[in-house]
């Protein structure tokens, strides 16, 4: 279906085709779909703009992308249907290695998302090689099994949506985990090093933005940066702009 950009709605109309036309080709799973509506639904409250405490963690997130050794960005369905040229972009910029990670994990699916990374312009696709997987400690889904080289070997990792054990587990096994969640109660964020509560298609292109702005940095000046933020704290922060919103509407 075709969108009128005047529509009042165009910006998350588009957004719901791209993910039917990833569920279509396989990239999505159906359970995705729900997973979508309810992250949407707290962009609501949030009057679907990035909050001003949301770009504090996104400067944090990059400090810890920029210094890492070994960062990399997990990839799941939703996230290569929505913003997979971003990613890429990202990916390069930092750089960073990119690994395809799935709940509903199948052979079939993961070599979707990667043939749709390299589409978009990725060099190399993690995750998709059986035989190179490790698995993380403390997480029950499919998604306990990584690739040795990515996630496995990573000090830095981006878990773009929603994944709060495997973010619990990650910090467990020593690793930073960065999130994009737009629910500030979620396990996942409340469990991340940094979390940006932000849509996906805002988060990835601001990340992409202040990437290529902070890439001059020393790595002294990136770990003071990272050191300083305070996940709680900013947590409490978004909580305040939702209210504050919502006043509005009250």
């Amino acid at each position: 279906m075709k969108i009128s950009p005047n529509h009042p709605r165009f910006r998350s109309l588009e957004t719901r085709e791209r993910l039917v036309k990833g569920f279509q080709s396989g990239v999505v799973a159906p359970e995705g779909l729900i997973a979508h509506g309810r992250g949407e639904a707290f962009d609501y409250l949030f009057g679907e703009i990035t909050p001003k405490s949301s770009r504090l963690a996104t400067k944090a997130a990059v400090a810890l992308l920029l210094g890492a050794k070994n960062p990399v960005i997990s990839i799941n369905g939703n996230t290569a249907a929505l913003v997979s040229q971003d990613i890429v972009k990202l990916a390069r910029s930092v750089p960073a290695g990119v690994e395809v990670n799935l709940f509903h994990r199948s052979i079939a699916r993961e070599r979707r998302i990667a043939s749709l990374l390299k589409h978009n312009g990725a060099d190399q696709v993690l995750g998709v090689n059986a035989k190179a997987r490790v698995r993380i400690r403390g997480v029950a889904s499919p998604r306990r099994s990584v690739d040795a080289k990515g996630i496995g070997d990573a000090d830095v990792v981006l878990i773009p949506l929603e994944d709060g054990d495997r973010t619990e587990a990650l910090r467990n096994a020593g690793k930073a985990v960065i999130a994009i969640d737009l629910n500030p109660m979620s396990r996942t964020s409340q469990a991340a090093t940094v979390t940006i509560v932000d849509n996906i298609i805002r988060a990835i292109p601001e990340l992409l933005r202040i990437t290529l702005r902070m890439k001059p940095l020393s790595r002294s000046r990136l770990g003071a940066i990272s050191s300083d933020f305070d996940n709680e704290k900013n947590l409490a922060r978004v909580m305040k702009d939702m209210i504050g919103y919502m006043r509005g509407w009250a």
